[in-house]
């Protein structure tokens, strides 16, 4: 399972990183940060969701508002939102 981080779309609400220690806030710009993450596009973020931290990933990606947060399973199917 990986996630993606849409930096461009996050508005700072930090409900992600309530549910997921891999989100930090950026209090500088006011947005989250996807912590160990690599830059595959302008302001799109990408890592692998460590083996037991699925749910936290999953709630994390619930939370956000402005749904900015993505989870893929191995096969590549979006699974949120």
């Amino acid at each position: 399972m990986h996630v993606e981080f849409d930096r461009d779309t996050c508005i700072g609400m930090f409900q992600c990183t309530a549910e997921w220690d891999a989100f930090e806030r950026d209090e500088d710009d006011g947005k989250a940060d996807l912590v160990d993450s690599e830059e595959r596009e302008e302001d799109i973020f990408v890592r692998e969701v460590p083996e037991g931290a699925e749910l936290d990933a999953k709630f994390a990606a619930r939370t956000c508002p402005v749904d900015a947060i993505a989870l893929y399973d191995d096969d590549g199917e979006q699974l949120i939102p």
